[in-house]
């Protein structure tokens, strides 16, 4: 799989979704090596006339070239489509991307530690009331912790690209200082959003991100032989 290029990916993938041990791949069940036909340009630039943002190039021509989502890593690439003349991402979590704000800054600083940590160590603990008052003390905090974590704040400027399990998710900026990296969504454990790193602890792009899922894909094939 060439570096600069998208070129026999599309096919490279429909190959390792026909040999044996494809199947062992994680997420296999959720994108079965499918991948959604590929964008055109004009549908690209439509897309992105609608965000009023230009996509990362790389991710821009793996709609091109590639195919619109499917196939890759954790259940697979969210697919955007167009129904009712607007277009939208689909996928487990995928509602909690904005379309409307992916043109404002992906804000790289989020909640406050001190203040998350204040917020936890205030969780009600059910030996402290009875089971009445423990749920009402409870739901107040919960919402206390979803307006501070979960705000949608957060994301703004970045596209939700897949989902891992167990509500992990991964994002791809889009807009601001980090625009064309992936970040980490580990908030189902209690964590802030955090860049995704690669070996070196560079920055991950999409490009690198998918390259990698690929790669991870055909060696675990290979040993299911």
């Amino acid at each position: 799989m060439s570096i600069g290029s998208w070129a026999g990916v599309r096919e490279q993938i429909q190959e390792l979704a026909k040999a044996p041990g494809a199947t062992a791949v994680f997420g296999f069940g959720g994108h079965g090596f499918v991948l959604e036909d590929p964008l055109s340009e004009r549908e690209v630039d439509q897309l992105e006339a609608q965000l009023g943002v230009r996509l990362p190039e790389d991710y821009r021509a793996f709609l091109i070239e590639v195919g619109a989502g499917g196939a890759g890593p954790g259940y697979g690439v969210f697919p955007v489509r167009r129904a009712g003349g607007r277009w939208h991402w689909e996928g487990d979590g995928a509602d909690r991307l904005d379309p409307d704000r992916l043109s404002e800054p992906f804000p790289v600083q989020g909640p406050d530690p001190a203040e998350l940590l204040a917020l936890q160590e205030e969780c009600p603990q059910e030996e402290d009331f009875d089971e009445e008052e423990f749920g009402e003390a409870l739901g107040k905090w919960d919402r206390k912790w979803e307006a501070l974590l979960w705000n949608p704040e957060r994301t703004v400027g970045a596209i939700v690209l897949c989902h891992l399990g167990c509500a992990y998710r991964q994002w791809l900026v889009v807009s601001g200082p980090e625009r064309g990296r992936i970040w980490s969504d580990d908030r189902a454990d209690d964590r802030d959003l955090e860049p995704l790193l690669g070996a070196g602890q560079e920055p991950t792009t999409f490009a690198l991100w998918y390259r990698e899922w690929f790669a991870d894909a055909v060696r675990t094939v290979e040993a299911a032989r």
